[in-house]
């Protein structure tokens, strides 16, 4: 293993419902656990989403309603993945942007903290899409030499995207192989939320990303429009945006 670690990495990938973090819920799970002594372990559940899955949505993964109709739900799963991870970092294939804030929202729905500065994530599409520009089983082909088999399956996506991680850092030798470093590298943007909806200017202070406050320090806009804060508080935005929001606001205050 090229990589070095410090404390454990969970690679992991879901299968959904749909691509609305706020909405969509997930259908399969697989999680890869590797210890800094290269010894692993790997979960895999099927998930009941508690609603009906798109066609479209199974065109993809191949998961139906029926598959997933005696499957626990993420509630009932969500102690077994909360041990899993709660040691570790996490990484994945698109994973800052969509695996990663959409496991937060579930775990915030089911009434579970998530903070994700206790975990740096790695994302291995944004290390290929800065070295190589292209998709999952092009990446597993090029860094790998192997034709991805059984591609949108959670566990065949996830082996590969930890193969395909560890190929970078033995291919790059101007890649770091730290965890830290690498969490670094792999944001294109750097967010203080998972969705996108706030940034930090270059002072490093939160502004907004969106809407009429564009570009504004969101501490002067809850200054200035007190209504704006339960406005955000009340809207179809994610759990875990609203629960950063939440921290600024109260540390406004002080």
């Amino acid at each position: 293993m090229n990589l070095k670690l410090h404390k454990p990495l969970c690679i992991f990938d879901l299968e959904t419902t749909g691509t609305n973090i706020s909405k969509d819920r997930i259908v399969e799970i697989c999680i890869l656990k590797v210890f800094p002594d290269a010894s692993r372990e790997s979960k895999t559940w099927y998930v009941n989403p508690e609603m009906p899955i798109p066609a479209e949505s199974t065109a993809v993964h191949g998961i139906s309603d029926e598959d997933v109709k005696d499957s626990p739900t993420f509630k009932e799963l969500a102690p077994k993945i909360i041990e899993m991870i709660k040691d570790s970092d996490l990484g994945g294939f698109n994973s800052n942007r969509f695996d990663i804030p959409l496991l937060a929202e579930e775990l915030l729905r089911a009434g579970y903290d998530f903070d994700l500065s206790k975990h740096r994530p790695i994302d291995a599409q944004t290390i290929f899409h800065k070295m190589e520009p292209r998709n999952l089983s092009a990446a597993y082909n090029f860094y790998c030499g192997k034709s991805l088999e059984n591609a949108h399956s959670a566990e065949a996506d996830t082996l590969a995207t930890f193969e395909v991680l560890d190929a970078q850092v033995e291919k790059y030798t101007d890649l770091p192989n730290d965890i830290a470093a690498l969490s670094e590298f792999s944001f294109h943007n750097k967010f203080a939320d998972l969705a996108g909806f706030i940034a930090f200017d270059d002072k490093d202070e939160e502004i907004f990303t969106f809407g009429k406050y564009k570009g504004q320090k969101v501490k002067d806009v809850f200054t200035k429009d007190v209504g704006y804060f339960g406005w955000i508080q009340n809207a179809d935005f994610p759990l875990y945006t609203k629960k950063v929001l939440t921290k600024i606001q109260l540390r406004s205050k002080f």
